[in-house]
């Protein structure tokens, strides 16, 4: 058996999607301080089922066990990852590193130029996860009502877009 593995969502396992989501933002939204303005949280899983409709959600497991989503959207040069999140219990096994290689593993296969983020530019362990992913800080945005940083992983050694413009 492994002991992680990662697939494609269907509307079937929104409630898989809503509870992952929700316990990990829940948990961003307290260390941020700032639970009315983490838009995750409103969600309802009409939403998620859109979202699986729409995007490419994943679901990885460790153990069998569902522990991590990953939500991204496939742009003309570029991906965009949204909701991305580890049930607390789950944090550490590598299921975080995991998710972000199955995303720039399918970028690749497509000929994507980079893959973006949004994050708190406070979090330092959050900022440094993506850092350890070979993702780094493009600008900064206070949008949401906190200060939130565009995190850029480049696929193919070129800073050839600019990404602030196009999510």
């Amino acid at each position: 058996m492994k002991k992680i593995t990662i697939k494609k969502a269907t509307p079937r396992d929104a409630d898989i999607v809503f509870d992952i989501t929700q316990e990990a933002f829940t948990k961003y939204a307290s260390d941020l301080e700032l639970p009315q303005t983490v838009a995750a949280l409103k969600e309802t899983k009409e939403d998620i089922i859109k979202d699986i409709n729409c995007k490419n959600v994943m679901i990885g497991y460790h153990k069998d066990k569902p522990v991590g989503t990953i939500r991204y959207e496939v742009h003309d040069e570029f991906a965009y990852i949204s909701r991305f999140g580890v049930k607390l219990m789950a944090q550490g096994l590598g299921m975080g590193r995991a998710l972000v290689q199955f995303v720039e593993d399918d970028c690749r296969k497509r000929g994507l130029k980079a893959i973006l983020l949004h994050t708190s530019s406070r979090m330092f362990s959050l900022v440094r996860f993506y850092y350890g992913q070979d993702f780094f800080v493009h600008s900064t945005s206070n949008d949401k009502g906190y200060i939130r940083a565009l995190m850029v992983r480049e696929l193919n050694g070129e800073d050839c877009l600019d990404y602030s413009s196009l999510v």
